[in-house]
């Protein structure tokens, strides 16, 4: 969390009301300026106070948490029904009967929350591309449920980075175990979108995923400094990223091969022109 106190408490409260299942409900607090973390208190949670970045607040929570099974969720998401968790660890342990091990992980498909109207297609899109279950597609707004052990095995979330963590998880999930979509739908905020631009917020997030898939460090290393949380997001300029692309390709020692393997990515999610035909279609 951070300062998110016209959220959280909400979904404090919405864990609170899940049946046939035991929580410990922590949030891990970032340096919000508002009153969420008293809120998120008085609903119920315990408060931790944590270095300011999702994989590093996500990782202390995880480091005081008690029990074997984790999930991990983003402040702004919301709960479609009482029983959802017991539903998604009653999926998650089938999976695990099914094939014999624990290296199994949960996410939930995606519905946005939206304040306004307009650019339905596009949110259909993003939705239908969180039910694929495809590499690529998994980030941390879907949740992460996932046995401590194998969390630990993973070696947690990437801190390297202040995003990023959520892609790189779903990266070593997918190489050293299995990804399961879960029963029911999480709900999350399209107030990213919404304030940042709806087609500039999704060009970064391409942007942003084709350097990382590429391995491009040096984009990173330049654009740190250039994306904001939610509480600093303005509408977006797209030119200052591209720019910093433009010179971390230039500078790259291995250009070639770089574009290589820029073409392989893109090629590999070819797929995702045929759903955007069928959501146009639907």
């Amino acid at each position: 969390m951070l300062d998110e106190a016209q959220s959280a408490p909400a979904l404090v409260e919405a864990l609170h009301q899940q049946a046939a299942v035991s929580l410990e409900v922590i949030v891990a607090d970032g340096g919000s300026r508002d009153d969420g973390a008293n809120a998120c208190q008085r609903a119920g949670a315990r408060i931790i106070d944590a270095p300011r970045g999702r994989a590093r607040q996500m990782n202390a929570a995880v480091a005081v948490a008690r029990g074997d099974w984790l999930l991990c969720l983003h402040a702004d998401s919301g709960l479609v029904g009482p029983l959802q968790l017991r539903r998604a660890l009653d999926a998650v342990h089938a999976e695990i009967g099914r094939l014999g091990h624990s290296r199994v992980a949960g996410h939930f498909p995606l519905r946005f929350r939206r304040d306004t109207a307009g650019h339905a297609r596009l949110f259909r899109f993003i939705e239908a591309k969180s039910g694929s279950n495809r590499p690529g597609t998994i980030n941390g707004d879907q949740g992460l449920l996932i046995r401590r052990d194998f969390f630990e095995a993973l070696g947690g979330f990437d801190t390297r980075l202040p995003y990023l963590e959520d892609t790189r998880m779903a990266r070593r999930i997918f190489a050293q175990g299995r990804w399961l979509l879960l029963p029911d739908a999480l709900e999350t905020s399209a107030r990213r979108f919404e304030t940042g631009g709806h087609y500039r917020v999704y060009a970064l997030m391409a942007l942003i995923q084709i350097m990382n898939e590429a391995g491009v460090d040096g984009f990173f290393e330049q654009a740190a400094g250039l994306y904001a949380t939610q509480t600093e997001l303005r509408r977006i300029d797209l030119r200052p990223y591209l720019n910093v692309a433009a010179r971390a390709l230039v500078a790259h020692p291995q250009r070639l091969a770089l574009m290589r393997r820029i073409a392989a990515n893109l090629a590999g999610n070819a797929w995702q022109a045929g759903l955007l035909i069928s959501v146009l279609r639907s």
